[in-house]
This record gives structure tokens, sequence and C-alpha cells, in this order.
């Protein structure tokens, strides 16, 4: 008889919470202890050396060490293998044989998520990522009228780039998203559709809050109108949530766990509220739905609010989903789409919910969808950074190949910022189109 928990995930994989408020959390010494330990399992496995540019990081520094072993690696090149993780959760969910219940017990991610936390109550962070990773802030004051226009201008301006180059550290190539002055929030602000009367199914409560996010909020208002109209069309009564605030992922991958505590002081109340009066949450980003699918929750395992939101939060095309199994999912598309390259988002795949963008969009007749399951090597600010814009554009190649040889009608990603820097690859002038956005077009609404 076999003794002890096999390799090869065959068992139901578990995830421990995040031991954040222990002394031995913050410890270095004890930090550095269990970084040798994990990139020593990793060394000797290696199955991960494809998904990002931490894996290639980790092997190169052992390969070119004297012993050829972890144990030759110097411990302050420790944090290049970390700089290089942005969180997209790959590894543990779809690559590490020996994640929970396997008694090596390796969660890569959020081992890094800890040194990073680490560091930055060691050293603070600079002041690039300290702007970069706080989107409500940079968001509401770009957006005041006068300066949103000379922002969105400088931004394609290539002298004015050089310098945010040189001052900054954000690459001069990367795609930087537009900042709009009429935001989704202040547009629908007090909105409802109190006209519709919501029809409850067996998994649904049939009335949507929907949680905009800084980016549908601040970038791309007209992704949040598209999933309004969707929404109604579907016959979802649908409200903003109120007094939002940044879900808290920006801060999470820049290690300030105090500042996520704040987002979610600020935003579990408030959403846990709109469930008691019956509402489902959805957001529009995968990115923040996975943040209170599974962060929080995983951060604060004992806050019964930040369950129930976890348990009432939906991605838009799993509610739709589940809506069509409640035989309650409007079916009467007008416009066919023809061929989609369509990019599977690393936040939506970790969610564990399948393909459900690709199952609601390929109802459209005359519609052929084809998934791409790489990552794109955005991360929403890995990407924008000078030391880090071309291996992640090179992680992104893969991508582009793909859609180049498939010539498709449109190109689409759950992650907005995935689609752009996606389009930044392609360099043909072509944009992407979101998901919400597709269903809407071929609803003809």
């Amino acid at each position: 008889m076999v003794s002890g928990v096999q390799e090869g995930s065959l068992q139901a994989p578990t995830r421990h919470a995040l031991d954040w408020h222990s002394e031995s959390f913050w410890d270095e010494e004890n930090l550095l202890t269990e970084l040798e330990r994990v990139y020593d399992h990793c060394h000797g496995c290696r199955r991960c050396v494809s998904l990002c540019n931490a894996f290639p990081t980790l092997f190169d520094l052992v390969d070119e060490s004297d012993t050829m072993e972890v144990d030759g690696v110097k411990k302050e090149d420790y944090w290049k293998v970390v700089d290089h993780c942005y969180l997209c959760d790959l590894c543990y969910l779809t690559k590490c044989p020996y994640i929970p219940p396997h008694e090596w017990n390796l969660d890569f991610p959020h081992l890094m998520l800890r040194a990073k936390a680490v560091h930055f109550r060691q050293h603070g962070a600079s002041q690039r990522n300290k702007i970069l990773s706080s989107t409500d802030t940079v968001g509401k004051l770009v957006g005041i009228p006068i300066v949103v226009n000379f922002v969105n201008a400088a931004n394609r301006n290539g002298v004015m780039r050089n310098v945010l180059q040189s001052v900054l550290g954000v690459h001069k190539d990367a795609v930087l998203p537009d900042y709009h002055s009429k935001t989704a929030r202040k547009k629908y602000k007090g909105y409802s559709s109190n006209a519709i009367e919501p029809v409850a199914t067996e998994q649904t409560r049939g009335k949507v809050a929907i949680f905009t996010t800084c980016y549908a909020n601040y970038n791309e208002p007209q992704i949040a109108e598209d999933l309004v109209k969707v929404l109604e069309h579907n016959g979802l009564p649908v409200r903003f949530a109120n007094r939002e605030q940044c879900c808290g992922m920006p801060k999470l991958e820049l290690g300030d766990l105090d500042a996520v505590e704040q987002a979610k002081q600020a935003n579990i109340p408030m959403l846990a509220e709109l469930v008691d009066q019956g509402w489902d949450l959805i957001a529009p980003v995968p990115s923040c739905v996975l943040m209170f699918k599974q962060e929080l929750p995983l951060m604060f395992p004992d806050d019964p609010q930040v369950q129930k939101v976890k348990d009432a939060m939906f991605d838009p095309f799993e509610y739709l989903v589940l809506r069509k199994k409640g035989d309650r999912l409007n079916t009467e598309f007008k416009k066919p789409l023809g061929k989609i390259s369509y990019h599977v988002a690393c936040h939506l795949r970790v969610q564990r919910i399948g393909m459900k963008t690709r199952d609601i969009l390929q109802l459209i007749p005359e519609t052929e969808i084809e998934p791409i399951e790489r990552c794109s090597g955005h991360d929403g600010t890995y990407a924008v950074k000078k030391e880090f814009h071309k291996i992640s554009m090179k992680i992104s190649r893969p991508i582009v190949n793909r859609i180049k040889q498939a010539k498709p009608d449109y190109y689409s990603s759950d992650c907005p910022m995935a689609g752009h820097q996606i389009a930044n690859g392609l360099q043909d002038g072509s944009s992407p189109v979101h998901p919400i956005s597709l269903l809407r077009k071929a609803y003809g609404i």
C-alpha cells in the first residue's frame, strides 16, 4: 500500500488561508527558508517554465550557479523571481502537481505574494508603482475635464512618452488606457431599471447590482453600458453598487496588504447589504471578480460578510449561462459575428468556472469561436513597466501569432487590458472588442 499523498493532482486541490496576521509570515529569514524549499521543488520539476518569466528567471539562476542547484543561488537573487511573478495563479491551478493536499504543500503564487508583502513593508514602493496601483485615485484626478484631454493626448505623443519613460519608468511603447471625464458611475448615478420585474431561477435571483470596476468606470465606460444593455435585454433589473472603491487587486499585486484591507472595509459591507436586499453581484473585469471570489476570502476566512459577497459574485457570462439553465436567456440574435479569436483571460481561467464566454457566444448563429488559453503578459501593471515591457510582449507572442494565422472578424478578451496588449502585438491598427460588446452587437441593441 502506498502511503502519503502522491503527485499528479489526483485529489481535489485545496488552498490554505493567507496567514498574514502571524509573526512568521513577516519574518524575512523564515520567508527565505520557505523560498529556498519551494524553489528547490520547482527546479526539480520545471513544468511551469512556459507560463511567465518568473520560472525561467529561477531556472537560469540555478543553472548558472556554481552548484547548479538552488543552494548555489544567492539569497538576494531570490527577489528577481518575485519581481517577475504577477499573481496570475496559472501555475497553481493548471500546472503544479504538488499543491495541497500534497505533502509538499506548494502554493507558489501566495508565496510570491508573501514575499511582495514583506518587501513592501520593509522598503515601501517606488513612486511609479504607487501611482500604477492607485487606479481609483488616478482615475478621479485624470478624469477632471481639463486634465483628461491633456493626459489622453500625452499618452499618444512620442515625445511625452519618452519623458514618461525617463522620469517614471513607464515604457514608451506600452499601451496606456484612455481616461474619460464622463465615467460610467457618473452616467449611471442613481440608475435603476425598476420597471423590469425580476424572475429568479434555481441559481440566480434575477436582479443584478454591478460593481463597475476602476477600468470600466474610468477607462472604458462603454463596457459598463454594454453590460447594462445586455442584462436588461435578458429581463434583468440592474443597478450599480454605491460608494464603490477599487477592489484592491493592484495593491495586492504590490504587496500592500493593509491597503487591500482598507479596500475590503470600504466595499464588502456595501456589497453585503446589496446581497441582503436580494441582488446578485456582477463585475465586468475578471481580476475584480477573482478578488471577491478568491483573494479576499483567503485573506479574511472568518469574515461572514466576505463569504456572503463571494457566494453572490459572478462573472457576466457565468451569470448568463446560469440564466440559460433556467430558460431565462434571450437567444433571439439578430446579427452573426463570423469568426472570433477569443482570449481566455488568466484571472477568468483560475476561477474554475469553465469557458462561459465561449458557451454564450457560440449560441449566436454563423459564429465560430476559437479559444486561446495563453497568458497575454499584461497583468495590469507588469506590461507598462520599462524593465518588463519587452518580456510581456514576448509572453503575448503565441496569442498574437494565433490571431494572425486565424484572420478573425473579431478578437476579444474578457480582460480589456489583455485585449489591448494583444492589439499592441498585432500592430495592424485593429482593436479588440470586449465579449459583452460582441454580445450586444449580436442582439442588435
